[in-house]
């Protein structure tokens, strides 16, 4: 016989009983600052609403709050590449633990289904999921209103588990309407102690998240959304002084000066001398964490060295204090154009063709193996605190401005040794095998993982497409960061 389990989200397998930093998120990256700000005025509201008892009107005036105007398709946009994160870094293992050893899992949860469906499938492998319907309106917006009452969560579970009462139900007691526990056979609350129950050897373990964007680096409750808020207009003054000083100044006293502004770099192991006239560069094989790794590498070398782009915005080439070769991705032609840049000097690259802001390496291109023996390999990472440095969904012009507004913005920069010749092509390896090794050298250094995940497979991921980037005018580009910054001027 199949044995089922149904769970809570909110406060049972996720360890926050409150939705609100999720709301949050979907207001700041599926509308915008303003809206942000909006809900987080709305907190003490939606607090006293819970102190009195009425926790579905304070869920409904979240939502409300939240989604209304917005499009559909942000919303699940949002669902899909930045969710993910945030409620996997929640996840109660042992409450994962009981839920993984059933059959047929169910999740119920108090926020629109949309919001969780995407994470909890694909994630913690659950089957189904239960939760209340947004109204979107002819013209696919959200109305901020949601089908049906919280109230109904108990009959759809009844409808789901017709002939048979579910083995098991977790969740947190005393939930008030949202109560679906007394329709399961058993019953278990928080918190969990599953050591001697389920042998760890039989237990699924969650998908990871190794995909995810937004700009945010932490959950916004609300205590970290009102510092993120007062932070943000200090946050652009300061950028916008790194980044003038960073492109006046020569790139030897940058590392220097970055101190004074609240910036570090840390450089482990001892870069290679810049080559000698007649001699071929050599060719730094960067893992890519930012759009910034090129310039970080150059900054630490006291020289500017070309970097090989993949995609990157017009507007990035124009405002980069280093030299960018743009690739075509027709094999033939990069190859070319690698060729004749090491021909010149050092060059950098990095083959991955995309950054990953978790602990894992995208697969390697085999192209720079085939090009040059003079290979270094470089370990890239980077720590921030409020605003990541990357995007898949958003405009990657932006990359450097967000970095540059954390506090304390760190990059760690770690060159290992130049291949020996028995590693190359030379030795009669293949480029695959070269890149491979690459690879697993850089991830050992940095305790990352190696996958075999490409760009496409990032892209399709987060952006629903395969990450080609449109070329607009300078123009426009400009326009797009004089209206994302509108709001902190009115």
């Amino acid at each position: 016989m199949e044995s089922s389990v149904v769970s809570e989200l909110e406060g049972t397998l996720s360890r926050d009983p409150d939705p609100f930093s999720y709301f949050m998120l979907v207001a700041f990256e599926a509308s915008g600052l303003l809206r942000f700000a909006l809900l987080l005025v709305f907190w003490p509201v939606i607090r006293l609403l819970d102190a009195l008892g009425m926790e579905d009107v304070g869920l409904k005036l979240m939502i409300f709050v939240a989604t209304v105007g917005v499009r559909e398709s942000e919303i699940e946009s949002v669902a899909r590449a930045v969710l993910p994160k945030f409620y996997m870094d929640d996840i109660d293992m042992e409450a994962w633990r009981v839920f993984s050893s059933y059959d047929k899992r169910v999740v119920v949860t108090r926020t629109p289904r949309v919001m969780v469906e995407r994470f909890v499938k694909e994630h913690l492998r659950a089957d189904e999921v239960i939760g209340t319907e947004l109204i979107v309106n002819r013209f696919g917006y959200a109305t901020g209103l949601v089908d049906g009452d919280i109230s109904s969560i108990s009959r759809l579970v009844a409808k789901l588990f017709v002939d048979e009462e579910p083995s098991l139900g977790l969740g947190r007691p005393g939930s008030g309407s949202f109560n679906f526990l007394s329709l399961c056979k058993e019953e278990m609350h928080p918190p969990f102690h599953t050591e001697q129950i389920h042998p760890d050897h039989q237990i699924l373990r969650p998908l990871p998240v190794i995909f995810h964007d937004g700009r945010l680096v932490k959950r916004p409750t609300p205590s970290t959304a009102l510092l993120i808020l007062l932070w943000m207009p200090l946050g652009i003054f300061i950028a916008t002084i790194r980044i003038v000083v960073g492109l006046m100044l020569p790139m030897r006293a940058i590392p220097y000066m970055s101190r004074l502004f609240g910036g570090k770099i840390i450089v482990k192991g001892k870069p290679p001398p810049p080559v000698s006239g007649g001699n071929n560069g050599v060719l730094f094989v960067c893992t890519h964490r930012t759009l910034m790794d090129p310039v970080v590498l150059s900054t630490v070398l006291g020289r500017k060295i070309p970097a090989v782009t993949y995609s990157i915005s017009r507007l990035s080439e124009i405002l980069s204090p280093i030299p960018t070769v743009r690739l075509t991705r027709i094999r033939e032609v990069d190859a070319e154009k690698i060729k004749r840049e090491l021909g010149k000097g050092d060059l950098v690259v990095c083959p991955e063709g995309t950054t990953c802001r978790e602990p894992f390496l995208l697969r390697f291109s085999a192209l720079f193996a085939e090009l040059t023996d003079q290979i270094v390999p470089v370990a890239m990472n980077y720590r921030v605190g409020f605003f990541h440095a990357t995007t898949a969904r958003g405009w990657k012009a932006l990359d450097p401005v967000f970095f540059f507004m954390n506090p304390r913005p760190v990059y760690e920069v770690t060159f290992l040794n130049q291949l020996p010749v028995e590693a190359t092509c030379s030795s009669g390896k293949s480029p695959h095998d070269v890149a491979n090794y690459v690879q697993r050298i850089l991830a050992a250094t940095l305790g990352f993982e190696c996958t075999n995940f490409t760009r496409k497979d990032k892209y399709r991921v987060l952006a629903g497409n395969d990450g080609t980037v449109s070329y607009i005018s300078f123009v426009d580009q400009v326009k797009k960061v004089v209206s994302t910054f509108k709001p902190f001027f009115h």
